[in-house]
């Protein structure tokens, strides 16, 4: 059995421009290492479309607010770097994968665990598994400054590798083996396709 901080994970959350498919507008990425949330990387960018009106309405950025920022490729070594790590973390995850690997290209995009997946089997009956309805029902954004909000990147991601650590960390419970998480029982075959992307 392995312990689950034995992997260092990249938690990310991508915000988008609302055009199919999705540019990138915002992206956070934060360390977990040894289980703890560590070192945050942020980046606001001007996509190569513009930013629809339902999307400034999701997350409140603006194409003012873009226009003279960098575009991707002038911060695609510092994403690299940043994403440098054993596993991937994210919520509803293909979403973010797939910003990831459009603007990417080559990259190896390590093992990801999906804390949407994760959650429908780690903590069932909830009402909805929508990051802000998680958020709520186990207080993960306690402590965040005031000044982050939801449906942006910072907050997000935050608040996602919060999730992640409660689930590998169930309160009064021993903490999941990386098999557990994996769904990868001793012995059996578990339903890899439930908890990795």
């Amino acid at each position: 059995m392995t312990d689950w901080t034995s992997l260092d994970y990249v938690v990310v959350d991508v915000e988008g421009n609302g055009q199919h498919p999705p540019d990138l507008v915002e992206l956070a990425a934060v360390r977990i290492v040894g289980g703890t949330i560590g070192s945050l990387s942020t980046w606001l960018v001007r996509p190569k479309t513009p930013i629809t009106r339902f999307a400034e309405s999701i997350h409140g950025i603006s194409n003012e607010q873009v226009s003279a920022l960098p575009v991707f490729e002038d911060i695609k070594g510092e994403v690299l770097g940043a994403l440098d790590g054993d596993a991937l973390v994210a919520h509803n995850a293909h979403v973010d994968v797939g910003v990831l690997q459009r603007k990417l290209g080559d990259w190896q995009c390590p093992e990801v665990f999906d804390t949407l997946k994760l959650a429908r089997r780690l903590i069932p009956h909830q009402m909805s598994y929508k990051l802000g309805a998680l958020v709520e029902a186990y207080k993960l954004a306690e402590g965040m400054p005031a000044d982050l909000t939801p449906h942006r990147a910072t907050y997000d991601v935050l608040v996602a590798a919060h999730l992640f650590i409660h689930m590998a960390n169930p309160p009064g419970m021993e903490p999941l083996t990386l098999e557990a998480l994996r769904n990868h029982p001793p012995g059996g075959e578990g339903d890899e396709a439930a908890t990795l992307f």
